[in-house]
């Protein structure tokens, strides 16, 4: 997909994320986020937009580094300092999405910004790795309201690839003797990756190759499953099982 596709989903899965947050008590647990309940969901998410905004509008070549709201109010005095009251988080958080989407849009198409997943360019980067991030919380802010919703089959299956060929193969050590390789199979867009872990290094091919470990089942369910979102029962698994408890001891990203 290009950037107007993936602000398309930015849009889209960020209105469906505020009317879930919106609709109910914000002490309702988040059962995907450990020790979060929606107020804490509502305020990472906006605060990670207002920190991808702030990435792509003041552009550097490293690492935005302001990662609180007090030191987000630099940039963005409207919506950074304080924490909103209960009663106004939700409309903040529309807020911040309403500023990425404007940030986004009104971007240079060459910005030259930091990025640090695999991209044709950094604002594709921020687009995609935006969308995903709503995406997936889009998911948890419904599950903790009681309404399951899965993922179009074209949206899921780009945004599988961003988790399989993006973030899988940063550097990290795993407890392994010699390579493993799983097999991701979604069945409904017909695309295939197949991951290698190894002891010092990950990595991700779109090529046949002979696999420990199957998963095959919809764009979809592949994406929760391989977000540590859902049990193997919505995929079939064929093979070292193992491996799955591997990735998720693994391969998890957490803001910090």
């Amino acid at each position: 997909m290009d950037v107007a596709d993936y602000i398309g989903y930015v849009t889209y899965e960020g209105d469906r994320f505020a009317n879930a947050a919106e609709k109910g008590d914000l002490d309702v647990a988040i059962p995907a986020c450990e020790g979060w309940d929606m107020r804490e969901l509502v305020r990472h998410l906006g605060l990670i937009h207002l920190w991808a905004a702030g990435n792509v509008a003041f552009p550097q070549n490293d690492w935005f580094d302001a990662t609180d709201l007090p030191g987000l109010a630099h940039y963005w005095p409207d919506l950074g300092g304080d924490w909103p009251a209960d009663a106004d988080l939700v409309a903040w958080y529309r807020k911040t999405l309403a500023n990425l989407i404007r940030v986004l849009e009104s971007a240079p198409a060459d910005v030259e910004c930091f990025s640090f997943l695999p991209a044709p360019t950094p604002l594709t980067m921020w687009a995609r790795r935006q969308a995903s991030e709503i995406a997936i919380h889009r998911y948890d802010a419904e599950i903790a309201r009681g309404v399951s919703g899965d993922f179009e089959v074209e949206f899921a299956t780009d945004m599988l690839d961003e988790v399989l060929a993006g973030f899988a193969p940063r550097p990290r050590t795993l407890e392994l003797e010699d390579n493993r390789t799983i097999h991701v199979h979604a069945e409904d867009s017909g695309e295939h990756w197949h991951l290698t872990l190894g002891p010092e290094a990950i990595t991700t091919s779109r090529t046949d190759a002979h696999a420990d470990l199957t998963l095959a089942g919809s764009a979809s369910d592949l994406y929760l499953l391989l977000w540590n979102r859902t049990a193997d029962s919505t995929v079939s698994t064929t093979g070292d099982t193992d491996l799955m408890n591997l990735w998720r001891g693994n391969f998890r990203v957490q803001w910090s």
